[in-house]
């Protein structure tokens, strides 16, 4: 027992052969296109490759001068009142010493670890030739032993 009409089923094939024909017809538009670029001279191919290269750097500093007019517009925002630039600018301080501080904080922890290990090496080398001496110490020492 089926829920569906025979109309709502022929209303749904409609919509679908619509889709397709929609789909077929972009099909052939994008490969009208394709063609046409395609039949361009070589003249035009090469006309068409300066313009891109003379506009794309022109739209890039387009651009970039956007965002630097949008970050000088922004920067001086806070800056509207006396107080308002006081309120940025001991802020921005108190950040700068915080950075600064997490910054020396850092280079101690690394300057530590460096020392430490430079210490931890020397201790080693100086118990690997300690050793060394002795054992060289006791074997010169057996053969003048076995020599007198």
């Amino acid at each position: 027992m089926s829920t569906t009409t025979q109309s709502e089923t022929a209303r749904k094939a409609a919509a679908t052969r619509r889709a397709n024909a929609r789909r077929r017809s972009a099909a052939a538009k994008r490969a009208a296109v394709t063609r046409e670029v395609n039949a361009r001279t070589p003249l035009e191919q090469a006309q068409g490759y300066a313009e891109k290269a003379v506009l794309i750097p022109v739209g890039a500093a387009l651009v970039a001068r956007d965002a630097v007019v949008e970050s000088v517009v922004e920067a001086t925002k806070p800056f509207r009142t006396r107080e308002s630039a006081q309120r940025r600018l001991e802020r921005d301080i108190r950040r700068f010493e915080r950075r600064g501080s997490t910054a020396r904080n850092r280079a101690e922890r690394q300057l530590k670890k460096a020392r430490t290990r430079v210490e931890r090496e020397l201790r080693q080398r100086r118990a690997r030739v300690k050793r060394e001496v002795k054992s060289l110490r006791r074997d010169v020492e057996r053969r003048v032993a076995n020599v007198a």
